[in-house]
């Protein structure tokens, strides 16, 4: 099994790479391999919304970068994670902008999920989402609002399952105990 981290943090922040490693070791613990993106040091053009990606090049990016790459890497994975510190509730902007370029993987048709409007898979299989949020302190509005996105993306990609985590320094073992939960369940799927 195929894990990609999606790192949205500054590769100066040195809480971040205590957690990017843990993910790495407890993820490889678990049988799975992984591909750790640092998207600061990646060069991604942001989506500007085009349609072209739909229209002129169906299920890529008309911008020939590595948003490309990412989104392919996330397609084909196991297990995506969604990494970055919390900002207002929100992802980083380097993860913001990744995820945008995610938007090739869905087809410019809609389907209705529940009582809502989404756009149609383009393809037959999605990975799960894990969310891990980096707060300072903690914050029950801010990681009300990440729990949230992390969810709203996961039913935009069609993904089987999703969670969500987020941690201040100390709650290591409670990401631990997510991570496991959650490869657990990739296998059952």
């Amino acid at each position: 099994m195929k894990t990609v981290i999606l790192n949205g943090a500054r590769n100066e922040d040195r809480w971040n790479a205590v957690i990017s490693r843990l993910l790495v070791e407890e993820i490889s613990s678990l049988g799975h391999s992984t591909d750790l993106l640092t998207l600061e040091g990646i060069r991604i053009a942001p989506c500007t919304g085009c349609f072209g990606c739909w229209v002129k090049t169906p299920g890529m990016c008309v911008k020939d970068d590595a948003g490309r790459d990412i989104a392919k890497s996330a397609l084909l994975c196991d297990l995506l994670v969604f990494l970055t510190p919390v900002t207002f509730g929100g992802y980083s902007s380097e993860l913001k902008k990744a995820v945008d370029r995610l938007i090739p993987l869905l087809s410019p048709f809609f389907v209705k999920i529940g009582r809502e409007i989404h756009h149609k898979p383009r393809y037959p299989r999605y990975p799960p989402i894990l969310g891990v949020g980096l707060m300072p302190v903690p914050d029950q509005e801010k990681e009300r609002i990440f729990r949230t996105l992390v969810e709203r993306n996961a039913v935009n990609y069609h993904s089987p399952f999703h969670e969500a985590v987020a941690i201040v320094a100390g709650q290591e073992e409670t990401l631990r105990a997510t991570l496991r939960a959650v490869v657990a369940r990739c296998r059952g799927s």
